[in-house]
């Protein structure tokens, strides 16, 4: 299926963008705070919109 020079690199690739995530994550953490604070109600929001879509989908049928 895939060569072990293939899995090595995919193993490698996915460590350091987890990495470099995490790091960049960690460096802007200080303005998600400022800028990110009612980010939970958007989420409600979408789940909202989503779960009466679905009721009313079902409903209908």
């Amino acid at each position: 299926m895939f060569s072990k020079g293939q899995l090595i690199f995919a193993v490698l690739f996915a460590i350091a963008f987890i990495i470099l995530m995490a790091w960049s994550y960690m460096k802007d953490v200080k303005l998600h705070r400022v800028y990110y604070k009612k980010v939970w109600w958007v989420a409600l929001g979408i789940i909202l919109v989503i779960t009466l879509f679905a009721t009313a989908t079902f409903w209908l049928h």
